[in-house]
């Protein structure tokens, strides 16, 4: 089964305008743009067939360009990256059976929660959207809830039944604990990672269907999915040891860098 990456990207983002292009500083000092750092990320995962940036920003496309990316345009209209990624895969000639939307917010996103999310959904016939999600820990927990106290938009939680079926994401802390937790205790809670995993029948519907309220009210793409009765399934993936943090806030540069740090990666 063919697979495409692609990396929705846009500067107007209203948390952190001009995002894609934030410089992060790796182990070894040098500085690298966050859309640079997803695409090597993207370019690590096995069995791909092409990785693609998407944007309608020319300052996303010339940096994208110039580190080597493939760069596919796209409409200003689009509302999210999944709107980014139909219209890619209908440029590209709607040649593939799974298109992957690596969000380029997500540089820290290891291979294996890719390969994992592709296996998955080539695992589940019936099924037409799959998305990770790792389980917390009491550090990744406690991060959230201190985002969510002083006010800022932290990580996405997901819940989700027996059969792996999403039952919500949000970005409040769900399901709610009342329990406290040390740094490397396991907890309840699940962190969604922003990757998705499409096939193309689902993909392309996506942007004829409207914004239901549950994606207003949570400013979450997939929620449109679960609004129109598509499952969404979540396939649990291990950290093997590896921090992941996604890049949601100036706050959040810091942390990444630490991280990139501890890991020693460039």
């Amino acid at each position: 089964m063919s697979v495409l990456i692609a990396i929705p990207a846009r500067y107007a983002s209203q948390r952190y305008p001009g995002k894609p292009l934030a410089a992060l500083k790796g182990a070894t000092g040098i500085s690298r743009s966050l859309i640079e750092r997803s695409w090597q990320a993207a370019c690590s995962v096995n069995g791909v067939d092409q990785v693609v940036v998407a944007t309608d920003d020319d300052r996303i496309k010339d940096a994208a360009s110039a580190f080597g990316a493939e760069v596919v345009m796209t409409s200003p209209d689009c509302a999210n990256g999944t709107e980014r990624c139909a219209e890619v895969h209908k440029v590209l000639g709607k040649s593939f059976d799974i298109v992957v939307n690596l969000q380029g917010d997500a540089p820290l996103t290891p291979h294996w929660f890719i390969e994992d999310l592709i296996t998955g959904l080539r695992n589940a016939p019936d099924t037409e959207i799959a998305t990770p999600v790792l389980r917390c820990d009491g550090a990744t927990l406690n991060s959230f809830l201190a985002d969510r106290k002083a006010g800022r938009v932290g990580g996405t939680t997901a819940v989700f039944a027996r059969d792996n079926r999403a039952m919500y994401f949000s970005k409040e802390v769900v399901p709610f604990t009342s329990d406290t937790y040390a740094e490397t205790d396991q907890t309840p809670v699940y962190h969604h990672v922003g990757v998705y995993a499409y096939r193309p029948d689902a993909l392309a519907a996506y942007p004829s269907w409207p914004v239901g309220p549950l994606e207003k009210l949570e400013g979450l793409e997939q929620l449109r999915f679960m609004e129109n009765g598509r499952a969404v399934l979540c396939v649990e993936v291990e950290a093997k040891g590896r921090a992941f943090w996604e890049l949601n806030n100036p706050e959040d540069v810091p942390k990444i860098e630490a991280m990139m740090a501890d890991m020693g990666l460039e």
